[in-house]
């Protein structure tokens, strides 16, 4: 999707379908190589963001069990600021609430990026490294590709190298 939307500038409406004749195939792999790597960025990202919503989690249930005039300190900025627990967890709340939300949009995208790069894939023929060592191994090989990627159907856009 995102490549018409950007080709449709450079190229006449009327070439739908089918490989562009003017792009090399250093081009395409140069394409294909960044689009991956914005896949891994996102997959980096999701990650960071869940490591800090287990971290929210931890400070949460700790803080819920303490008295909430106890003093606390949270880093604010790369301040450490004194506060009440009364007035810090809500804060903490919102913010996981917040991350959350954020790694849902991050996830989202990166289940697009993933059908944009399977898409591309396809269009263009791509083949990974050892990826037909594994097709010739019979469906053995197929079944340990699946329950790798969590069993979903078609990898669920997501590549492996």
């Amino acid at each position: 999707m995102a490549a018409n939307s950007s080709s449709t500038g450079s190229k006449p409406s009327g070439s739908t379908g089918g490989k562009p004749s003017g792009i090399s195939a250093e081009q395409v792999v140069a394409t294909f190589q960044r689009m991956r790597q914005e896949q891994r960025g996102m997959a980096s990202k999701s990650a960071e963001l869940e490591m800090d919503i287990n971290e929210h989690s931890l400070v949460i249930d700790t803080l819920r069990e303490v008295d909430p005039s106890r003093k606390c300190f949270r880093l604010v900025g790369g301040v450490l600021v004194e506060r009440t627990v009364k007035e810090v967890l809500p804060a903490l709340e919102t913010n996981k609430e917040q991350i959350t939300k954020l790694m849902d949009t991050i996830n989202t995208r990166m289940q697009t990026k993933g059908r944009e790069l399977t898409e591309y894939r396809e269009r263009y023929n791509i083949r990974l490294m050892g990826e037909g060592e594994g097709e010739a191994q019979g469906p053995s090989a197929g079944s340990s590709r699946d329950s790798e990627g969590g069993g979903s159907k078609g990898g669920a856009g997501v590549l492996v190298s």
